[in-house]
């Protein structure tokens, strides 16, 4: 497992309940090599003094090293706590709406407590949905978000914008694309 551990002093900002784990405050990260090369890995964040502060998504190669999932101990990171999150968004937003040219924000990153995570539905022909996956903790789990998205949205067409210079940032490569479903009939990054 890949465990991170904060500079002393540094711990201030989680407590706090920031998500976001800079560079400058880790003290180091333990791990298999290959855990700490893997993108979106989750790892078990603690204090100096080995106090439990979080389990964060880590992004090898970002400013950024890592954005908190839960500082609750006890959750776990997996599809069920993904598919929880993504319900909560959509219960704010839910129904769809069907205004032809204006997106609907459905989800909205950390706000959401989906980290680097943004959602637009935008009614075209049968819908669609834009995804930007700004992150390496929610790139890691792309899969799993586009088919909870499909089931609770019932939109079956995904489409993901990228924004190359933050997915540059997090040392992602870009590539914007049909994730399920048909192309849309326009570029949605247009539509905003």
């Amino acid at each position: 497992m890949l465990i991170i551990t904060i500079k002393q002093g540094k711990e201030k900002s989680l407590l706090a309940g920031d998500p976001w784990i800079y560079l400058s405050a880790i003290e180091r990260v333990d791990g298999k090599f290959h855990e700490r090369m893997k993108f979106g890995a989750t790892a078990l964040v603690r204090s100096s003094s080995g106090q439990f502060l979080a389990r964060a998504g880590w992004s090898p190669k970002s400013q950024i090293r890592a954005r908190v999932w839960s500082f609750d101990e006890a959750e776990a990171v997996d599809h069920a706590m993904f598919k929880r999150r993504i319900q909560a968004a959509l219960a704010k937003h839910l129904p769809l709406k069907a205004i032809a040219g204006i997106p609907q924000r459905l989800i909205n990153a950390e706000e959401d407590q989906l980290p680097g995570l943004i959602v637009d539905y935008h009614a075209l022909n049968a819908g669609y949905l834009s995804c930007q996956f700004q992150a390496a903790g929610v790139d890691a789990w792309k899969v799993a978000i586009v088919k909870t998205l499909i089931a609770e949205t019932g939109c079956p067409n995904v489409y993901e914008h990228t924004d190359y210079l933050v997915r540059k940032g997090e040392g992602l490569s870009g590539g914007a694309g049909v994730l399920a479903g048909d192309e849309p009939p326009a570029d949605l990054s247009t539509l905003r």
